[in-house]
């Protein structure tokens, strides 16, 4: 007999706090940015953007948390994958879904399970899977 593991889902608080860190992290490098936090179902749980921050950040950090959500993987690793001959090439034109394959989107895990996914946009790709990085490692 197997018995089930019941990992807690990420909550408002736990969201927020995903929020606050990758927002601290991107004004201590001086970057304007948005972030995005989404469940385990790809549901919004929380959204901030800076309001000196780049309009288009805030659908590109929901798209990079949307893309390591349902792939269970940081974009910033997949970003060759969608390239002219990657395992992923024709992926972003397949789907009717609002993938974005480029750095800052980063899968939140608890007890190894995944449970959500943030994503950064306004910064350099770098700076912004960076700022993704130190939100999720808050829960780990």
């Amino acid at each position: 007999m197997t018995t089930a593991t019941t990992v807690a889902p990420l909550t408002i608080e736990d969201a927020e706090a995903l929020v606050a860190t990758a927002r601290e992290a991107a004004d201590a490098a001086g970057v304007a940015v948005s972030v995005t936090v989404l469940d385990a179902g790809g549901h919004l749980l929380a959204f901030r953007r800076d309001d000196r921050a780049v309009l288009i950040s805030g659908e590109t950090s929901t798209r990079k948390a949307y893309t390591a959500l349902q792939l269970n993987a940081p974009t910033a690793d997949l970003v060759d994958a969608v390239q002219p001959g990657g395992l992923f090439h024709t992926l972003p034109t397949a789907l009717d879904r609002p993938l974005l394959f480029i750095a800052g989107g980063v899968p939140v895990r608890r007890d190894g399970r995944l449970v959500g996914a943030v994503g950064v946009g306004g910064g350099a790709p770098e700076q912004d899977h960076s700022f993704a990085t130190a939100a999720a490692e808050t829960l780990a």
